[in-house]
């Protein structure tokens, strides 16, 4: 389902009725994720390994930028002042992260976290690995929506079906 209307998304493939909702495809999963066909195990464990291995990766550009803060000599309570910021703006940018797979997001309040999600990227990064584990991040929301979508259209479309004068003549 598109998240702007609630339209049909034109672009993504069903494997229902072809006038019914079609699910809104997922970023690396495509719309694999309802009926986890096509490669879906093996996506979720390369995204599993992928978002582990930036994470990684990010604590090590960050324990050279640290390295550096330590040449330059800045001092105990700049250093202390850095190493806070990071792990308070990655907390909180994996529990933002983490509530983004289970609702929608304000569009207003992500725009103002920007710059925290920034920060904060290994907590994201980690965020997205650990929910891999489980199930294609976002998964279970896109679910949720896409079920109630198929239901409204089966609601619709059974109300609608056949010819209500031959009802009403009975």
């Amino acid at each position: 389902m598109s998240a702007e209307n609630d339209t049909p998304d034109s672009t993504a493939g069903s494997p229902g009725a072809p006038d019914g909702p079609r699910p809104e495809p997922l970023r690396f999963f495509g719309t694999t994720w309802v009926d986890h066909g096509n490669g879906y195990t093996a996506r979720r464990v390369g995204v599993a390994v992928g978002s582990l291995a930036a994470a990684a990766a990010s604590c090590l550009v960050l324990r050279v930028a640290y390295q550096g803060l330590q040449i330059a000599a800045v001092g105990g309570f700049v250093t202390l002042l850095l190493i806070v910021m990071f792990a308070v703006c990655s907390a909180l940018a994996f529990g933002h992260t983490w509530e983004g797979f289970t609702r929608r997001p304000d569009p207003d309040r992500q725009a103002s976290l920007r710059g925290l999600l920034a920060v904060g990227f290994v907590g994201s990064l980690l965020a997205y690995f650990f929910r891999s584990l489980t199930e294609a991040p976002g998964e279970k929301l896109h679910r949720e929506e896409y079920e109630t979508a198929r239901a409204q259209h089966e609601k619709r479309t059974s109300r609608r079906s056949g010819n209500p004068r031959k009802r009403r003549g009975a």
